[in-house]
């Protein structure tokens, strides 16, 4: 009896091995929209997308932001950080001449 389930198991599994390379090779898109209202009065929106493909795919149709967002790239992370240092000094800079100017006109 076992026997008899076990090519089924690995046909099955092969079917959807094959539906999930496909899958990923092409891509699929699900969008969707939820709106919730009382008496034509719309309270909330939501618009949900999702894209099921594989890395290369998604970067294939310029979808690569996990490269450039910091909190899953290392180095998008660092400059992120460099950004940030850099915007302080800046700032830093400018509130030292406002202060000088401040000081200059007291006297």
């Amino acid at each position: 009896m076992n026997q008899g389930n076990a090519p089924q198991t690995t046909n099955q599994s092969s079917n959807l091995v094959d539906v999930l390379e496909t899958v990923l090779d092409k891509g699929v898109v699900i969008a969707g929209d939820i709106r919730v209202g009382i008496a034509d009065v719309e309270l909330l929106s939501i618009k949900i997308r999702l894209i099921v493909a594989s890395v290369d795919k998604a970067k294939e149709i310029g979808m690569d932001w996990w490269e450039t967002d910091p909190f899953l790239n290392s180095q998008a992370a660092i400059q992120e950080q460099d950004k940030l240092k850099e915007e302080n000094q800046q700032l830093q800079k400018r509130l030292e001449k406002l202060e000088g100017k401040l000081a200059g006109n007291g006297r």
